[in-house]
């Protein structure tokens, strides 16, 4: 089919206010047409041209070579070329003549070539043609030379491949027109025209045929080309102007300038001289750019890869194992597996790793024994501990045994190490690696999992909230379910370091779940696995949950104390058990039984950290609790004849104190009570509040009491110890006392003897005292009658002298005569 052509003349130099003129036009270019092609066959001139250019310099001019598509979907394919001005004006000048193929939408050129096969078509002329032009004018078809040179071209541009061709394949994705184009900056424009060549080569046709493109132009960011070509003069304008820029015509870069796999994969590929596996890539399954097919191919002819192509073709190959025939299945497998290669990265093993569990059982052992070897290998002496370990039949026979050979010293070694640390993922990946190569590590088993039991609540711990499962979960259970002797003897290994972590067991086997529901005895992670679910039912009745945790254990603590400890820690893990609590797990098992599992202390914590207070029904402070008071003592009390050789120190003295605490409520303590309580408190310190409280207030309570001794008395007062004499006020001013005043005249008697009977008994006795004579004693005579007054009167006399029945007289009638005299002075003023 004839194709319409057209032919435009560029204005000379010196030719002001001229753009340019057509000067040929076939049929079937409408005016419309003319003026949206004009602009794409307009160029400027480099600056610099001289006047008067040789011939040299005129053919080192820029030829453009463009391809554009058109507003109607016509496409236009157009070469420009330098002519020399003869027309006289100014002188002689350079100016461009375009020759230029007009395509209708769905014809293509001659041969069903691509826009960029027309470069060196030698049909392409820079002369209007003379004469009566043809109707239509044709372009012959020239020979197809765009792939001649292209390998030296690519070589020669290595360092800029990959980011070029990544940067051609996006411009060439089907997006909306108008985007911003790829500059690409040579020094020729037949350079800029090979790069498309090579682009032809490497994608698709489909995609190749969306590149539109000038070789040249002096505004790149004013172009609708997708691809255009910049001297490098023009490159920084080019940058300025936002636009991806490769300068191919300046010092090489140091990397290739992209992380696209399919891009490096080509950039190989054409630096190896074979751009005839783009073809055979694209006969593959597979996405058109995917770099699994491209890499996959480029490996099976030999050539090198790095990290990413290597990758991309084992993880294409897993996930389409029956796409390769049997001889490319194995130059995959060799390639990849090759001994040279030390730049292996931790994805292109996994990738590796699913490529062995695709083939395995699909192809003969021989092909897939270099996969398995080179996994194992890795995984022993790289670290590797994600790796998908292949099953243990893989090395049947002597490939196994050379492999064996060759690491079973590295696995023992390094297994046997104590000296260095070592993480959970990889002792767990030795054993599976050990058992697969039939390494024989029996004596050195229990100390491995000695050393892993720990390791795996300290990682898991490290972890902290927030995660379900830690990372090494999934390795760790397949080794416990293949090795039936490692999960015996870690299992033992974690009951027996339970008692002294419960908590952190628990936690851990909330996050891994391991298979514990064999045989074996196990009493204290089935205790651990057990604590989550209790509490969730039974909510926060510790005591109930208690029990149930003991019972998970399927032994008895008369029979295994160390079963209590577990229990405890479970459930009292971060406090103290309350007192009634404690009293329980005293009475659950025997002291014998409470010492060997160590379980004591926390009963000891339990009555020595129990609470002086119990609020009122108004929300206030009520004072010191007799009840729990006497149970806090009593559990203290059997404390300390159960454990007399445990309880030493400050607790020991602590319990002392809640024992005194009981026989002044309920008995005849020893004499010297204020200074017991003063020894024993200083004993104990740092004394816990609640506990010094307590203390304080039995002795307080004492001392107010009716029958209580004298010397003691006399001995508290002299003490002179504020603390304790403040107890005292505080006690002495409550209602309990004040009614025992009001309606006892021997007890009012009595304390009135007490307050007034040691005016020089130190600095803090004698205020106080004054001050409940007045503020508390005083009141409650107010409030007796006659009768009682005159009894309260003869009672002092009666228990001291008559010198001290005067002083009550004359202390009652200084109260009597205040009164007296404060009604006289109010009716004074109101008369």
């Amino acid at each position: 089919m004839s194709l319409a052509q057209v032919h435009y003349t560029s204005a000379a130099p010196g030719d002001e206010g001229t753009a340019g003129r057509f000067t040929a036009v076939g049929p079937g270019v409408s005016g419309a047409l003319l003026a949206e092609i004009e602009p794409l066959l307009r160029h400027e001139l480099p600056d610099g041209v001289p006047d008067h250019p040789s011939d040299g310099e005129l053919r080192s001019l820029p030829q453009v070579f463009t391809y554009a598509v058109l507003s109607d979907g016509s496409r236009l394919v157009a070469r420009s070329a330098p002519v020399r001005e003869t027309s006289g004006g100014a002188g002689p000048g350079v100016r461009f003549h375009a020759h230029a193929v007009h395509l209708p939408p769905g014809v293509p050129l001659p041969g069903d070539r691509l826009p960029v096969e027309a470069w060196r078509s030698p049909h392409w002329v820079a002369v209007t043609p003379g004469g009566a032009i043809p109707d239509p004018l044709t372009l012959p078809p020239g020979p197809t030379a765009v792939s001649e040179g292209l390998d030296d071209f690519a070589v020669s541009r290595g360092p800029w491949l990959a980011a070029v061709l990544a940067d051609l394949r996006r411009a060439s994705e089907p997006t909306e027109p108008g985007g911003r184009p790829v500059v690409l900056v040579e020094r020729q424009c037949a350079d800029v025209a090979r790069w498309l060549g090579l682009a032809s080569v490497t994608l698709p046709r489909e995609s190749a045929e969306r590149l539109t493109f000038t070789t040249y132009t002096r505004r790149p960011g004013s172009s609708a080309a997708r691809v255009v070509g910049a001297l490098p003069e023009d490159a920084e304008a080019a940058r300025a102007a936002g636009l991806r820029v490769h300068v191919c015509a300046e010092q090489r870069p140091s990397g290739d300038g992209t992380d696209d796999a399919w891009a490096a994969t080509a950039a190989r590929v054409w630096r190896s001289r074979s751009p005839e596996l783009f073809r055979e890539a694209r006969e593959l399954p597979g996405e058109p750019f995917a770099a699994g097919p491209l890499a996959v191919t480029a490996l099976c002819a030999g050539i090198t890869l790095g990290p990413d192509g290597r990758t991309a073709a084992a993880g294409w190959a897993a996930d389409r194992p029956y796409a390769l025939d049997a001889k490319r299945t194995g130059q995959l497998v060799e390639a990849l597996t090759s001994p040279g290669i030390d730049d292996r990265t931790s994805p292109e093993f996994d990738a590796a790793g699913r490529l062995f569990g695709a083939l395995e059982g699909r192809c003969p052992a021989a092909v897939t024994a270099p996969l398995a070897a080179m996994l194992v290998t890795e995984a022993v002496r790289g670290g590797n501990g994600s790796l998908e370990l292949p099953r243990r039949d893989a090395f049947v026979g002597p490939e196994g045994a050379a492999v064996a050979e060759r690491l079973a010293p590295e696995i023992l070694t390094e297994l046997g190490d104590t000296a260095g640390s070592r993480s959970v993922a990889r002792t767990v990946q030795l054993l599976r690696v050990a058992r697969l190569l039939g390494v024989d590590g029996t004596d050195t088993l229990p100390g491995i999992v000695d050393r892993l039991a720990p390791a795996l609540l300290a990682e898991e711990a490290a972890a902290g909230e927030g995660r379900d499962t830690p990372d090494f979960a999934p390795a760790l259970l397949e080794l416990l379910d293949e090795q039936f002797e490692v999960r015996t003897a870690l299992l033992g290994a974690l009951d027996r370091i339970a008692p002294q972590d419960p908590g952190a067991v628990a936690r851990f086997l909330e996050r891994v779940a391991l298979p514990f529901t064999g045989t074996q005895a196990l009493p204290h992670l089935r205790m651990c696995a057990e604590v989550p679910g209790a509490m969730a039912t039974l909510g926060g009745d510790r005591a109930a949950v208690w029990h149930r945790v003991l019972r998970a254990a399927g032994l008895s603590p008369f029979a295994e104390p160390l079963v209590l400890r577990t229990a405890v820690g479970l459930v009292w893990e971060d406090r103290a058990p309350t007192v009634e609590e404690a009293r329980l797990l005293l009475d659950a098992a025997t002291s014998d039984a409470h010492r060997a599992a160590g379980t004591w202390a926390r009963l000891v914590d339990a009555a020595l950290g129990a609470p002086a207070a119990e609020p009122s029904a108004t929300g206030t402070p009520a004072g010191p609790s007799a009840a729990s008071t006497d149970e806090a003592a009593a559990l203290a009390h059997d404390l300390l004849r159960g454990f007399p050789g445990e309880i030493g120190g400050r607790e020991r003295a602590g319990l002392l104190l809640l024992d005194l605490v009981r026989e002044l409520r309920t008995g005849a303590p020893e004499p010297g009570w204020a200074e017991t309580v003063r020894t024993l408190c200083a004993q104990a310190d740092p004394i816990e509040p609640a506990l010094r409280e307590r203390a304080h207030a039995a002795l307080v309570e004492r001392l107010l009491a009716p029958d209580r001794p004298g010397a003691e008395l006399y001995d508290f007062v002299h003490s002179d110890d504020a603390e304790l004499i403040a107890a005292y006020d505080r006690t002495a001013r409550t209602e309990t006392v004040r009614t025992r005043l009001r309606t006892q005249p021997a007890y009012a008697a009595d304390c009135f003897t007490v307050w007034t009977a040691h005016p020089h008994a130190g600095r803090t006795w004698p205020p106080v005292a004054a001050a409940l004579l007045d503020e508390v004693l005083r009141p409650a005579v107010r409030a007796m009658s006659a009768e009682d007054v005159a009894e309260v009167e003869a009672t002092v006399g009666r228990t001291g002298s008559s010198g001290r029945a005067e002083a009550f007289r004359t202390w009652n009638r200084s109260s009597t005569l205040g009164r007296l005299g404060r009604r006289i002075a109010g009716r004074v003023r109101r008369g």
